[in-house]
């Protein structure tokens, strides 16, 4: 009961935030859930939750067949980089360096948020930077069990529209998500094993938090809870190494 109410408020939590943001959902619960249990049973229980999101953020605008064209060589090296990956994976060594390679991450992305104003504009280069950001992306996925640096960075620098970029990003969201689920399928911990009930219960956890943070949205000022969400960040992040 304790391992459920854990889940239920973890979820609950990074819905609200995603809810309020737009943001944060993987990020959060990853980082929060690996405190009391390891990484490989975190990024299980984030599969479900994780797709559904991703999948209606991906198709909430149409024109997914014009952002699969644009952006196939990306899910083609998160592919790759999830298949053939050069660092340590979930099941390896119990998670102890994925805990520290996903608090690296946190900070970063924490820092990111926080202290770049303005992103270098890299489209002309996108030919030959998308497989590259999409391997290191898909290598990142099944280390930490979220994709967050450098492919969220990298497709903000493309300077596209708030619409478009909300759409890439749930593009390679739902494909990296895929990824995830077939290594954690494929790559099972000694005495793991996915339990998609679990699963399922954060799933609608997420979603009374995602409603309750979309109610209190407008009574909050937008701009200083980023702030405060990406010093959270941080400081978790730094905690996980630390820890």
């Amino acid at each position: 009961m304790t391992f459920l109410a854990i889940i239920i408020v973890v979820f609950a939590f990074a819905g609200m935030i995603k809810g309020m943001i737009g943001l944060g959902l993987p990020a959060v619960s990853m980082g929060l859930l690996t405190i009391a249990m390891s990484p490989f049973q975190a990024a299980s229980l984030l599969i479900v939750p994780s797709m559904v999101t991703n999948i209606w953020q991906l198709f909430a605008e149409g024109r997914v067949w014009m952002f699969i064209r644009r952006f196939w060589t990306l899910l083609a090296g998160i592919i790759v980089g999830s298949i053939w990956s050069f660092l340590p994976t979930l099941n390896q060594s119990h998670g102890h360096s994925s805990e520290i390679l996903l608090g690296c991450m946190l900070a970063l992305y924490g820092c990111y948020g926080l202290c770049v104003k303005k992103l270098p504009h890299l489209a002309k280069y996108e030919r030959w930077l998308s497989p590259v950001v999409g391997y290191i992306g898909g290598a990142v996925t099944v280390a930490t069990g979220v994709v967050i640096i450098p492919v969220v960075p990298y497709l903000q620098s493309l300077h596209l529209k708030r619409d478009e970029l909300v759409q890439a990003l749930g593009l390679t969201f739902t494909v990296s998500t895929i990824c995830l689920a077939v290594f954690l399928q494929h790559n099972p911990m000694a005495g793991m094993h996915l339990d998609y009930r679990l699963s399922a219960v954060a799933l609608v956890a997420a979603l009374v938090g995602m409603w309750l943070g979309k109610k209190i949205r407008y009574q909050l000022n937008e701009q200083r809870f980023r702030r405060l969400f990406f010093i959270g960040l941080m400081a978790l992040g730094m905690y996980m190494i630390a820890h």
